[in-house]
Order: structure tokens, then sequence, then C-alpha cells
């Protein structure tokens, strides 16, 4: 049995760890570690089991073997750092770091320590993208030339929290780009080329708010990556051109949605998407258009692999390489200036 501890109870931590890790065959949630009054109540009423400590040195005597970070993007190097140099396993939730340079620092301390260290790129097992990779296997649009891929929403006004501050791992482009250009590096293999840019556009916001990624891959494909709180239409969440034809699908993945709503993954219908939602396969013409069933999304899939790595079964499931290449493209994105809020003579 595989012991783990989540470190951090936001969103995180109780949406998309402790559930998955409590469902694991071959895992067990042994603790959890938090600060505040209220989110240790939380976790007694809904793991009552489960030690509860207030720091990661508490995780000392519990005999645990991962520590899962899922705290705030600017301390995930140094909660990483404490777990690997006690001798646990660090699992991280995306971004590996705030910067490329502390990532690749976990990375260098993870070998020297000989303690595995990884990265939860959880959107790797969503539905669409499984299905976008079947189609890639099976040749069935051709070669992929062209790879987009949109996490946009509509979030017009600014919420309180330390996503919305300035500060290293801050703002749309750390949060959702780990996503999109993690899923783009998997795909299409490492970057040749990189530019985009990131803005601030939302009154009253201080960090980016919408950037795009523009990557041109070793192997002569092309990805074009958006994130955004201010799409008010936000436009397919794939569209994958290939030499004979091309996949078109909207809206996300079910399983975050299922996490948020307090279901526990397993299941034969984990994961299954409303085939009304499937996307299509285009061959030139719309109008012929032939439905394309997406695969089952398996976030689970993640903890299954992980646990069977520290059981000395397997890789871990991220190499936290990859997820350092991803950190090192976002850094090359240049931020812009806030976009004019209005110019006279012209409507807002």
């Amino acid at each position: 049995m595989v012991r783990y501890a989540v470190i951090g109870y936001g969103l995180a931590g109780a949406t998309f760890h402790a559930p998955v890790i409590s469902a694991t065959p071959g895992a067990e949630l042994a603790a959890v570690v938090v600060r505040s009054a209220d989110a240790a109540a939380r976790v007694r009423t809904t793991y009552p089991d489960v030690s509860i400590v207030g720091d990661v040195t508490g995780l000392n005597d519990l005999q645990i073997d991962a520590g899962v970070v899922a705290t705030p993007n600017d301390t995930h190097a140094d909660v990483a750092t404490e777990l690997l140099e006690s001798g646990i396993a660090a699992v991280v939730d995306k971004p590996l770091a705030a910067t490329a340079a502390e990532a690749r620092a976990l990375v260098d301390l993870a070998e020297v320590r000989g303690v595995a260290l990884t990265c939860y790129q959880n959107r790797r097992w969503d539905g669409d993208f499984l299905t976008v990779r079947s189609l890639q296997d099976s040749g069935a649009i051709g070669r992929i030339h062209r790879f987009e891929s949109r996490f946009e929403r509509w979030r017009p006004t600014v919420k309180a929290g330390w996503k919305e501050v300035p500060g290293p791992g801050s703002g749309v482009l750390w949060d959702l780009g780990p996503h999109v250009v993690d899923q783009a590096l998997t795909l299409l293999g490492p970057a040749e080329s990189v530019s985009g840019s990131a803005r601030i556009i939302r009154p009253g916001a201080v960090v980016p708010d919408d950037a795009f990624v523009r990557i041109v891959h070793a192997g002569g494909a092309e990805s074009h990556l958006s994130v955004s709180h201010v799409a008010a239409a936000p436009g397919p969440r794939f569209r994958v051109l290939g030499t004979r034809g091309a996949y078109v699908k909207d809206g996300l993945d079910p399983q975050e949605d299922a996490l948020r709503t307090g279901r526990v993954p397993g299941g034969a219908d984990w994961g299954t998407e409303d085939p009304a939602a499937w996307g299509t396969i285009i061959s030139g013409n719309p109008a012929q258009a032939e439905p394309v069933p997406t695969e089952p999304g398996d976030y689970p899939a993640f903890y299954r692999q992980l646990t069977a790595a520290l059981s000395g079964n397997g890789p871990l499931p991220v190499d936290p390489r990859d997820s350092v290449a991803a950190l090192e493209i976002l850094e090359a994105i240049p931020v812009g200036a806030v976009v004019d809020r209005g110019t006279p003579g012209l409507p807002r």
C-alpha cells in the first residue's frame, strides 16, 4: 500500500487529488497538511480516518511514501524541496514550479537524492485529448500539421485570490498554460521555436488574463494555443488539422465537473461523454462531418501508474523534465502592456 499525503486542501487538493487517491487500488490517503481550522474540519468530514498535520515536518513520523503539493504556485518549489530532502516522493500539481530554474533545481535534487519526482499533468488523460492521440496513432486524419488547443473562459470580473496577484506563477498563462503546452509537446514533440503574447485586458486586472502561444515543433508541425478569461465566445477546444482531414471538438472534458460535484472516480461510465458532445472529423465538406466517439477520460490513470511506479512497477506517469520544457516555453512568452481601456471617440 502506497501512503499519500496531500499538502493543501483548496480546489486542487480537495477536488483533483484526495478523491482520486482514495479511489485508487493500492493507494491510501493517509494524511492531509492544512493550517486553517476550517480546512481541517472539511478534511475530517470527508476523510475521518486521515491524519491531519500542520506542516510537512509533521509527515516524518507517519510513514508517508509520497506527498502531493497542492499549494499556490509560488510555493511549489519550496514544498517539493522539503519533501525530497525528507526522502518523500514529490507529486507537484502543475506547474512543477513558478519558474523554469526552480523546476530544473527540483529535477536535479530528486536525482541526487534518489527520490521520485513527478508533475500532475492531468489533462493528458482528458477524454478529448486521448481521442486526438488515438486519431494520430490510427492515421485517421493523416499527419498532423497544426494543433489548435484552447482553454477559453468568460470571467469578466476579477476574482480575489493568489492567481490574480502579481508574482511568480500567477496569471492565466501559468494557470491554464501548463495544460495546453504539455498537451502540445506530448502530441508533437519538442519545440524548435516559440512566439506569442500575454495581455492584461479586464478592468482591475493586474496579471495577464489572455495569452496566445505558437510553437513550431522540431518535426515541422505547429501548435497554436490560446488561454483566456475574456473569451465571451470560446473557440473549439481542439481543431486538429491533418493531411487527410481535421478533427474539431467543442466543450471541456467532463471529469472536472464530476469531481467538483463530489463524485468519486470509478464505475464503467467514469469519464464518458454524451454523444451530443462528441467531436467530428471533417474532410473538406463540413456538411459531411463524421462524429467521433470521445475516448473515456481517465484522471485515475495518473495515480494508478504512480502507485505502480512507487511500488517498483513501471515508470512515473509524467517525466518531470517534460514539465520543465513546458515552463521554458511559458517563460519565453512576453507579457505586453495593459490593453487600452478605451480610446476617445470610440466605443468601449
